[in-house]
């Protein structure tokens, strides 16, 4: 068995909804002891790459960290190609935020940002191409965004409202430098793409973490649209038969999402069963709901084909 030796320290350096560091130490018992490969298609925060990546596992082996959001592939490029341009434009924004609040949140949201990133859009498009400022422009609006969220309405425009922070941390230039050296890892790829493309790079002995918009609870729950298109129903079942096809073939699978009937329903049925994918329920804190008094304990799904190791 391969030798495990940590690599220094990095952590997501966004706020993403349903992102995983709580859930970390359950997570961590499905761990398997040696990896291949790598694969997290549904990238978001990237807790889980970070702390893959952090305890040594990865070491030695390719990296597949993918998203079909191209504002957050192309902040995570910048964050790897540019951090100190970046944390200089961070900078900034935070100094106009220190003085101007959530008057200047709105300011960046409709003056800046949207006019900018539709600009982007029009010229070429790609997170290849995202510019430096657009990345820092996302990153301030993340960090004083209500609760991390990334929503586009139907034409393309990020409509989050102000967040209520009193003195939210904007510039976290030692995050973005440790993120940076973790993405600049030798191996490591990031790219803008559907997630079913796994199933033509995973192979047998291989890692796979799916972490994939939650199917809603309730009404005041349904926070899908992490790009334009949203996540539907038919993309959990398209998940849910990738999940299933992996496993037969020897992958190792682990996939969270919440504990919704039809969850419940697509990963209880007999080929997922069959393949060795079984459920687990776990607790977890909601943090996304219109009323405050509903972000309370609520009760996860994790479906692996590995035993959780105690």
């Amino acid at each position: 068995m391969r030798a495990v030796t940590p690599a220094p320290e990095a952590k997501p350096f966004l706020k993403w909804v349903g992102g995983k560091r709580q859930l970390l130490p359950v997570l961590r018992t499905y761990y398997p002891a040696t990896v291949s490969g790598y694969h997290e298609p549904f990238l978001g925060s990237g807790a889980v790459f970070f702390d893959l990546w952090t305890s040594g596992r990865l070491a030695g082996c390719p990296v597949w960290l993918s998203d079909e959001n191209p504002d957050l592939v192309g902040c995570y490029l910048r964050i790897r190609d540019a951090a100190d341009a970046l944390i200089g434009e961070l900078g900034r924004l935070a100094e106009g935020h220190a003085q101007g609040g959530r008057t200047f949140y709105y300011e960046v949201r409709d003056q800046l940002f949207n006019p900018r990133r539709a600009a982007w859009a029009a010229a070429d498009g790609t997170p290849e191409a995202y510019p430096v400022d657009l990345a820092a422009a996302l990153l301030y609006l993340n960090k004083t965004g209500y609760n991390g969220l990334f929503r586009l309405n139907q034409k393309g425009g990020y409509n989050v409202p102000a967040g209520r922070y009193t003195r939210p941390r904007i510039v976290h230039a030692e995050r973005i430098r440790a993120a940076s050296a973790a993405l600049a890892t030798p191996g490591i790829s990031i790219a803008c793409r559907s997630f079913d493309r796994v199933a033509e790079e995973a192979r047998p002995g291989d890692f796979v973490y799916f972490d994939p918009p939650y199917a809603p609870l309730g009404p005041t729950s349904n926070f899908r649209q992490y790009t334009a298109r949203g996540f539907s129903d038919a993309d959990q079942a398209r998940l849910q038969a990738l999940a299933v096809g992996l496993a037969g073939r020897g992958v190792q699978v682990l996939l969270s999402n919440s504990s919704a009937d039809s969850i419940v329903r697509l990963y209880g049925e007999r080929t997922a069963h069959s393949a060795g994918l079984r459920i687990r329920r776990v607790p977890a804190r909601r943090a996304v709901n219109t009323r405050a008094d509903r972000r309370g304990p609520v009760e996860e799904l994790l479906v692996s084909n590995l035993p959780p190791v105690a």
